[in-house]
């Protein structure tokens, strides 16, 4: 047995132990930043285990600020949580950071972590897409983290939101260069919508894609969503595992043929989902970023087995 298959064991065997643990609000510090999240989160779990676990994320957004010193970074955070991706993010930079929570029971949390900073605006909505109806919303927690299902009798969500409405609302991130997105499968949908809202800025798109998660959301083909984002301008992926390492990059137009390395589960590559950086073709600047970060082709028969892990700063 490999250290990877003992760690994602040993991550899988706490998670009984950690919903023992119950709600109670503690104060942890994880990767350098300081939290208030309840006992059974499971954010200082993956840490310990993986360093490389979100860092991506926060090594793209200070890319991004490195490649355009002079700019206010704008960065959209959907699905903020208990706000650990912001503050590692201002943390590296002096970005204004949006951060769009669905769920209440989130919201305090968030408030707690990033509400004195100067950098972060609350956005207390549920993200939908146009003409949707999400109204019936209701949050289903596990691990630390929340999925949304259809249920009128269940515990409400926030007010729902469309990304136009969300720029209009907040004029101050106008010129948005960064999205991240993770809403435990609705991002296949999410992720155009804001796209399409913000199209005359191109933002960098960096979200899950886990097609699993994306069905449970009743999206019946996940893979759309790459034909969606090409049809708004962008054409190249850089995609890691979901510790954090690097996969490689890949054209758009055969994300589709490389995602059956996702299903069915359980996969084979030591991996379940991706977390994916979408660049527009226009964005000469973030596929510099990309390049450094991620500099390999994506190789469908590679395994996480056969690469090297990456060296941490």
């Amino acid at each position: 047995m490999t250290k990877r298959d003992k760690a994602l064991g040993l991550i899988a065997s706490m998670m009984p132990r950690r919903r023992l643990l119950g709600d109670q609000p503690v104060v942890r510090r994880v990767q350098g930043v300081k939290l208030e999240m309840p006992r059974s989160h499971l954010l200082p779990v993956y840490a310990r285990l993986r360093p490389t676990y979100g860092q991506n994320l926060v090594e793209l957004a200070a890319g991004l600020k490195d490649a355009a010193p002079d700019d206010t970074l704008a960065i959209m955070d959907v699905g903020a949580n208990i706000g650990d991706s912001a503050l590692q993010m201002m943390a590296r930079t002096d970005a204004r950071v949006l951060c769009v929570e669905g769920d209440p029971y989130w919201v305090r949390y968030l408030r707690t972590n990033v509400g004195s900073q100067p950098g972060a605006v609350i956005a207390e909505v549920l993200l939908a897409p146009e003409h949707a109806d999400w109204s019936a919303a209701s949050p289903v927690r596990e691990h630390g983290t929340t999925r949304f299902v259809s249920d009128a009798e269940g515990a409400p969500s926030q007010p729902m939101s469309t990304a136009t409405e969300l720029r209009q609302r907040y004029p101050e991130f106008d010129n948005l260069r960064l999205l991240k997105s993770d809403t435990d499968g609705f991002d296949p949908v999410l992720v155009p919508a804001v796209a399409a809202a913000w199209h005359d800025t191109h933002p960098v798109l960096f979200f899950e894609f886990d097609p699993t998660l994306a069905r449970l959301a009743g999206n019946d083909d996940p893979n759309k969503v790459w034909k969606d984002l090409a049809a708004l301008g962008y054409d190249r992926l850089a995609v890691w595992d979901n510790a954090g390492d690097p996969l490689g990059q890949m054209d758009i137009t055969d994300a589709a043929e490389h995602a059956r390395t996702l299903e069915p589960r359980p996969v084979h590559h030591g991996y379940h989902f991706w977390d994916v950086a979408a660049c527009h073709t226009e964005d000469q600047a973030a596929r510099k970023v990309l390049d450094r970060l991620v500099p390999e082709t994506f190789d469908v028969r590679g395994t996480w087995r056969d690469r090297k892990p990456r060296r941490q700063r």
